[in-house]
């Protein structure tokens, strides 16, 4: 395949939206705020390692994550923390853990606390 089959509409975010208006969603914040990358001491949602929350009436949360680096080396660890967190939330049936590294991770994606907590700010 191309990279122009898989281009995005002119306009078209690079990370889709999340379900924040769902009634489980800020519990499934909190749990994703509970897994840590160990080489960074802020917590993966502040970090903007989670991408995307999407939960459906069936309460399977599907969310989109990314890692700081391609070579982390807990890459094949941090999802399965991940759904274990989730999945601990009452009310979710299932989690299933998509990575992408597009858009890659960037520093910008951080949320103020996290620049914070890590002196950057």
């Amino acid at each position: 395949m191309t990279s122009t089959e898989h281009a995005l509409p002119e306009g078209a975010p690079l990370i889709a939206p999340s379900d924040i208006e769902h009634p489980l969603y800020a519990s499934v914040v909190e749990a994703c705020r509970t897994v840590f990358d160990p080489e960074i001491p802020v917590n993966i949602f502040d970090l903007g390692l989670i991408y995307t929350i999407r939960i459906g009436e069936d309460g399977v949360v599907a969310i989109t994550m990314t890692l700081t680096a391609p070579g982390c080396p807990v890459a094949g660890e941090m999802p399965q923390w991940l759904q274990d967190a989730v999945e601990a939330v009452e009310g979710v049936q299932r989690c299933e853990i998509e990575m992408t590294f597009d858009p890659a991770w960037g520093m910008d994606m951080m949320s103020d606390e996290a620049r914070l907590e890590l002196g950057f700010m």
